[in-house]
């Protein structure tokens, strides 16, 4: 046997020296000037993070609604103690005096919410994910259209840091033609027990998962999806009524992503993704979702950007932030809807994948 290691590719590891990190505008955006009057529908759990985002920002939100009296008061109190409140969704998108939308209810309440907020004359940032089918998404796309407004997804992952430096790093040609991405995730999502939330057969794959099959799409931007096989299932010690586990594979057309997900991981969580390309790979890695470090590695070396901020500050500053820029420009959002039906549709795809134990899906 010889001794070249270069057959078992030991030769071509890469430069193995530091080098600086290129500079990347991955920081979320903000309009030059354009502050609307911003009104939020829906002050459940997760909107607190789009107002801490905002309050961040110094936008201007006038309104805030939930049918829950109480829940609104205390949103209101906490971050914008000079917008009105209201438990009236109705007189709140057809009143005169909100330029933008924030719906944050769950994507079976939005689809009525949204309808009338663009007939309305309002531009729209829809929770994800968007919708449930994708045929509902493409008429309130043609009718955002239609109206005249923008309509647009809070695909906050888009803008968590060492997804926003990865994605900018790929697009300016650092790794060259992506080919493979693997993500893979252990954490533990038990929180849901008790909740709405556990009773989703998709929890995995749809609400969480939506996340990184959106950014499988934005990786692989420049391919098509040919087939999407799925598997989800349960750990034997799990107390979830949801399943917690799940395995995809993408296939795309010169090129595959694998997801693993395991949500029942009580001890060592780990959250790793990484993105081989022609010329460099990526790797983030770490703890959870707002602790990851972001390597480059090329030929010339590699490289650790030192990153600003986490997903629950970046994510939601930049869905938002995105849609202002747009609309000030006169523009589509990177995060437009009709944009987001194609991670949808892997989505999707890999349910129906998982409800035929694993047959892929082909498009």
């Amino acid at each position: 046997m010889s001794d070249d290691a270069s057959g078992y590719g030991l030769a071509n590891v890469g430069g193995s020296d530091a080098i600086e990190a290129p500079e990347l505008d991955y920081l979320p955006p903000m309009p030059a000037s354009y502050r609307p009057r911003i009104g939020l529908v829906g002050c459940g759990g997760i909107s607190e993070y789009h107002l801490r985002a905002y309050r961040w920002m110094d936008l201007d939100v006038v309104a805030l609604c939930d049918h829950k009296r109480e829940a609104v008061e205390a949103h209101r109190d906490d971050f914008f103690p000079d917008a009105m409140d209201t438990t009236d969704d109705r007189d709140l998108i057809a009143g005169d005096d909100i330029d933008v939308l924030d719906l944050t209810p769950h994507a079976e309440q939005r689809v009525t919410l949204i309808e009338d907020a663009l007939r309305a004359g309002k531009h729209v940032l829809s929770q994800k994910p968007f919708v449930n089918d994708l045929g509902t998404g493409a008429r309130l796309c043609d009718l955002a259209d239609e109206c005249g407004r923008l309509l647009a997804v809070n695909q906050n992952g888009r803008w968590a840091p060492h997804f926003s430096w990865m994605r900018k790093a790929i697009e300016a040609g650092l790794i060259g033609r992506v080919g493979q991405v693997s993500i893979s995730m252990q954490w533990d999502h038990r929180w849901v027990r008790d909740t709405p939330f556990d009773d989703m057969t998709d929890l995995i794959l749809m609400d969480f998962g939506i996340h990184w099959f959106d950014m499988c799409s934005v990786f692989f931007a420049d391919q098509n999806p040919v087939s999407v096989s799925a598997l989800r299932g349960s750990t034997p010690y799990q107390t979830n009524n949801a399943a917690m586990l799940a395995q995809v594979m993408i296939q795309f057309d010169h090129g595959q992503a694998t997801l693993s997900f395991n949500g029942d991981t009580k001890f060592g969580q780990q959250d790793t993704t990484v993105v081989c390309g022609e010329h460099g790979t990526l790797r983030s890695t770490g703890p959870s979702l707002t602790e990851q470090s972001v390597t480059l590695f090329t030929k010339d070396g590699h490289a650790m950007p030192e990153l600003r901020g986490n997903w629950f500050e970046n994510g939601f500053q930049g869905a938002m932030g995105e849609l202002l820029c747009a609309i000030e420009e006169n523009r589509q959002p990177y995060n437009n809807a009709r944009d987001n039906l194609r991670s949808l549709q892997l989505a999707q795809a890999a349910i129906q994948s998982a409800n035929n134990n694993g047959v892929p899906t082909s498009f």
